[in-house]
């Protein structure tokens, strides 16, 4: 496994370099980066098709900085400089875990202040060569797509904060045992619960300009899916922990072009250090699992990668309101269902039924799918002509 991309680059081009950018993280942000290249396609085809549209927005131009356009940017550069800055001049503890830096209260102070000063001051002086005599009120034209910086910040937002707080759930006893340290970990992410968090932040913002729920889940549904599996491709190269149960099963004959890590991986070197020793080893990540388990996550990025390029490819086929969406659900829905049978997961027993947290909402998911293909055809059936 790969836990750093410096450990992923040594790997490819057997170069050592000191780059310590944790190989899911890199991949996570690659996921953001690619989904808003697709989120923004769709939004510039919905537009010229009709179904969305550009709205009209009143601005005031030729007004000085606000104290609260001061205060914000002061913020945003003091958390540049306590974060960013604060990497610089304290490498060697970022370089041993920089996640744990990255979410921790470790940084710069100084740097901070400083770079907050520049911020606030640089906000200050631009707005005051614009200033008018009378501030003037324009309306401007924005088209849908316009708001994908303001939508990726959100959905990055709240879908973190999803994201912890649903693997808390799914870790309660330790929650009660030691709340701070669960909640502000920097191990520990579900992903259904940043999907359901970020999917109701720009459900929001969408509705909010003025687009049906309807468009809006069509049009974030292959950037959903293009999302997920690039995420996995992170999970898989750094085992971060979403493996599988243990694989007992030999090999079949038909799979005997199948490489072994393919079919049951120990994970070694796994960024969560799970395991036992590597003998020979020394340092950070020298370990790995004691038996071999499912990659899961190896099927899960090839799964949605390979269902993101089939609706990809027929997305323009596609017309019926609605029908994007409840395929995205039935795939993504299903996959994660079957998937959660052969994964290591924490289950809920419920009237004596068990089951994941990932496999209830994966289930959720394929029926919700499964529903709105039914009430398409209903519709349809119903508007359909009579014939002679």
């Amino acid at each position: 496994m790969f836990p750093t991309i410096g450990d992923l680059f040594y790997y490819l081009f057997n170069v050592r370099i000191s780059f310590p950018v944790q190989t899911f993280g890199f991949f996570v942000a690659l996921s953001f980066l690619l989904a808003y290249i697709v989120f923004k396609s769709e939004f510039k085809r919905y537009e010229v098709n009709g179904k969305i549209h550009a709205f009209r927005r009143k601005v005031i131009i030729g007004k000085p900085a606000s104290v609260l356009d001061i205060a914000v940017n002061f913020l945003l550069g003091f958390l540049f400089g306590f974060k960013v800055l604060g990497i610089v001049f304290n490498y060697g503890a970022f370089a041993q875990e920089p996640r744990g830096y990255i979410l921790s209260v470790q940084g710069s102070p100084i740097a901070g202040l400083l770079a907050g000063l520049a911020f606030a001051c640089w906000v200050y002086f631009d707005r005051k060569k614009h200033v008018l005599t009378q501030p003037e009120i324009v309306e401007q034209i924005v088209h849908p797509y316009q708001l994908m910086g303001l939508m990726v910040f959100s959905l990055g937002f709240f879908g973190f904060i999803g994201a912890k707080l649903f693997d808390s759930a799914e870790h309660i006893d330790q929650l009660f045992y030691n709340p701070w340290s669960t909640l502000f970990s920097a191990n520990g992410f579900t992903y259904y619960g940043g999907l359901i968090f970020g999917a109701l932040t720009y459900l929001y913002i969408g509705h909010r300009y003025g687009m049906k729920q309807v468009h809006l889940a069509d049009m974030g549904s292959p950037g959903m899916m293009l999302a997920y599996g690039i995420g996995r491709i992170g999970c898989q190269l750094s085992g971060d922990g979403d493996w599988g149960i243990v694989n007992n099963h030999i090999k079949s004959l038909w799979l005997g072009w199948l490489p072994n890590w393919m079919w049951s991986s120990r994970f070694p070197h796994n960024s969560i250090n799970a395991g036992l020793p590597i003998a020979g080893c020394n340092g950070n990540y020298c370990n790995q699992l004691v038996k071999g388990v499912y990659p899961t996550s190896l099927y899960e990025l090839v799964l949605c990668i390979g269902m993101f390029l089939l609706i990809w490819a027929f997305r323009k086929n596609i017309k019926t309101p609605g029908l994007m969406f409840s395929i995205y659900l039935i795939l993504n829905g299903g996959e994660r269902f079957l998937i959660e049978h052969i994964r290591i997961n924490f289950n809920y027993s419920v009237f004596g039924f068990t089951f994941t947290q990932a496999e209830f909402i994966g289930g959720l998911m394929l029926l919700g799918g499964l529903a709105g293909l039914v009430i398409i055809t209903l519709n349809k059936l119903k508007n359909k002509p009579l014939v002679n």
